[in-house]
C-alpha cells in the first residue's frame, strides 16, 4: 500500500472516540520529532513524516477499563493485568477504527532482544506535547554531585501532565505505516508546569528518592487522581496484586501476574 498523507484529526478523533470513555488519551506525533531528540541507535526506523500516536492512561482508566476488563473475563497468568487489558482496549480500537491498515504497536512494557524498551516512552509523551519530561538537564547547576547529600549522582526524569500531573502512565505508541503527517502538522510545544530551578530540583529528589510515597505525583494540582482502590493496587508489591484482586472477587486461585512488565513500567518512570 502506497503511503498517503492524513489529517492528523481522521486518525485521533476515531481513536480518542473509542478510548476515552476507558480513560485514555491519545496524542499525535510524527516519528521524525522523536528520533530527532535520539541517537540513531534508539531511532524508529520509520520515515520522518511517519504519523505515530502516542497513548497514555488517566486515573480514571482503572475503574472505567481495568475493573470491568476482570469481570468481563478475567485474566490469563504469565502477563500483569493491567497489561492486558490496555493491549485489549488498543488493540479493539485499532481494529475497530483502522481495519485493513498497517499500524504498528508497541507498549510501554515490551523490550527488544537487546533489553532495551520498544520504545522511549517518557520522550515520546514530551516530543507530542502531551506531557514534560523533566530531565536532570533541565536544571540548572544541579545539585546532585555532592554525593553526600544524596548519595546519588544520576537523577532519572519524569514526565508531568498538564492536567494530571503524575497521575496518569504512558502506555503505548502506535505508528500509522503508511500514513503521513502533512507539512502543515506543527510540533506542539509541551506545557511545563514545573518552571522553577527549586521546583524542578523537589520533582526529581522526590520521584528518584521518595518514589514509595507518591508525593511527586501531585508537583501541579491534579484534576483527578488515582482513587483509593487504584492507589491500593498499585502500592502493592508486584507479586501480591493477584492475592489482592482475588480478594476483591476478580481472580481465581490459578490466576496470577507477571513481575517483569511490572519493573519495565518502572524503569520508564511511569506506572
Amino acid at each position: 500500500m502506497a503511503a498517503s498523507i492524513v489529517r492528523v484529526e481522521d486518525v485521533t478523533g476515531p481513536l480518542q472516540e473509542c478510548l476515552s470513555g476507558l480513560g485514555f488519551e491519545v496524542h499525535p506525533l510524527k516519528v521524525g520529532w522523536y528520533n530527532s531528540v535520539l541517537p540513531p541507535s534508539l531511532a524508529l526506523s520509520y520515515p520522518d513524516d511517519a504519523l505515530a500516536v502516542v497513548v497514555f492512561s488517566t486515573p480514571s482508566m482503572f475503574e472505567k477499563a481495568f475493573l470491568p476488563f476482570l469481570e468481563g473475563q478475567g485474566c490469563g497468568g504469565g502477563c500483569d493485568p493491567i497489561d492486558q487489558c490496555v493491549r485489549q482496549c488498543v488493540s479493539s480500537a485499532v481494529s475497530q477504527c483502522f481495519p485493513g491498515q498497517r499500524v504498528d504497536v508497541s507498549y510501554d512494557y515490551e523490550l527488544l532482544p537487546s533489553r532495551r524498551p520498544r520504545f522511549l516512552a517518557q520522550t515520546a509523551a514530551h516530543v507530542s506535547g502531551g506531557a514534560f519530561y523533566y530531565q536532570q538537564r533541565d536544571v540548572k547547576e544541579p545539585p546532585w554531585t555532592d554525593t553526600v547529600k544524596t548519595s546519588v549522582t544520576k537523577m532519572f526524569g519524569v514526565c508531568v501532565h498538564p492536567r494530571f500531573g503524575g497521575w496518569f502512565a504512558i502506555r503505548a505508541l502506535l505508528v500509522f505505516v503508511d500514513m503521513r503527517g502533512g507539512s502543515d502538522m506543527e510540533q506542539p510545544v509541551p506545557v511545563d508546569c514545573v518552571p522553577s530551578r527549586e521546583g524542578r530540583v523537589q520533582l526529581l529528589e522526590a520521584f528518584n528518592l521518595h518514589w514509595q510515597d507518591w508525593s511527586y505525583r501531585d508537583v501541579v494540582p491534579p484534576v483527578q487522581s488515582y482513587s483509593q482502590r487504584q492507589r491500593d493496587y498499585f502500592s502493592c508489591p508486584p507479586s501480591e496484586r493477584p492475592a489482592l484482586l482475588r480478594s476483591w472477587g476478580f481472580l481465581q486461585e490459578n490466576e496470577g501476574s507477571d513481575t517483569t512488565a511490572e519493573t519495565q513500567r518502572k524503569l520508564n518512570g511511569h506506572g
